[in-house]
This record gives structure tokens, sequence and C-alpha cells, in this order.
């Protein structure tokens, strides 16, 4: 039986990512905006230094924290780091649900896309760290090139449709 060298081994494809844990400088400033603007629910806190919140009770999808950052400034532009991590809503309507509340809070969307597999929004959150809040289009509409790999493409989101989804 031939064993596949290392390079050849995928990962399984139901694998998920369960959650992120962020360093913030404010936790009530964050907790602010990932419970009140965006909706996610404090499941636990550690004093003043942890809190962990979450969609339909689970135990967390983001970890906040400041045991190394209590005050601390964000990375400078130019440097390395996270980009930015996603947030997969069920359908459009609930897409439609948090751009209406980021709109109502006054809070700024740095960008929206069609990407041709999904439709996505971005914004950073207090701490600079981006967030694309978006979903994904049924599988049955995406693209694919002639070797078979999926394209994607960067095309305005049109915001003022996605909201009529409400």
């Amino acid at each position: 039986m031939k064993t596949k060298n290392i390079t050849e081994q995928k990962i399984h494809p139901e694998t998920t990512i369960g959650h992120i844990h962020l360093k913030v400088s404010d936790l009530q400033r964050s907790i602010n905006f990932y419970s009140r603007i965006l909706g996610f629910e404090v499941m636990t806190q550690m004093g003043s230094s942890a809190v962990f919140l979450s969609a339909g009770g689970y135990h967390h999808h983001i970890g906040l924290n400041t045991w190394e950052s209590a005050a601390g400034k964000a990375p400078p532009h130019g440097s390395t780091g996270l980009y930015h991590f996603a947030i997969l809503v069920p359908n459009r309507k609930e897409l439609a649900r948090v751009a209406k509340r980021l709109i109502d809070n006054h809070y700024p969307i740095e960008g929206s896309s069609d990407h041709g597999v999904s439709e996505a929004i971005y914004l950073k959150d207090p701490d600079g760290n981006g967030i694309e809040i978006y979903v994904d289009k049924p599988r049955s509409k995406w693209k694919y090139d002639s070797n078979g790999k999926i394209i994607m493409d960067t095309n305005y989101l049109d915001v003022k449709g996605l909201l009529e989804e409400l």
C-alpha cells in the first residue's frame, strides 16, 4: 500500500473553523460593538479581562481579551497580522439585517462586494480588526473555469437591493 506524501494529504472536507480569539484594548467598548451592533450574545465574562460571545448559545464563537493588550494600539498599516476574519450568516436576509444594524448605528462600512460565490460586507472592529460578514450563494450558481476551479470576482454589491430583503 502506497502512502501519500504529506503535501498530497488534504484536510477533511467537513472541517470548519470554530472560533476566533482577539486581543482588544478596551473590553467594554468591544463588548458593546460585538453584542449591541453585531448582535452576538455574551456567554461568559471573566471580570474586566475577557469575554466570550456566541451566536445561538454555542460556548463561544468570539473570544476577546485584554491580557496583553489593555489600552494597546492597533498594529501600524503595512505590518503583518490578521487581515480579516469572516462571519458566515445563513441567508441573504440575515446579511441585510447586519447591514441595517450597522447603518442604524452609524457604524462605518468599509466596503461591500459580490464575489460570485458570496456577497460580503467589510468593516473594522473598534481595534481595527478587519471583519467580513458574508452569505454564500447557492453552489448551483457558482461558476467554474475549464480546469474545474471556482471563479471568484470582486464586483459591486447592491446594498440598497440587499436591504430590500427586509
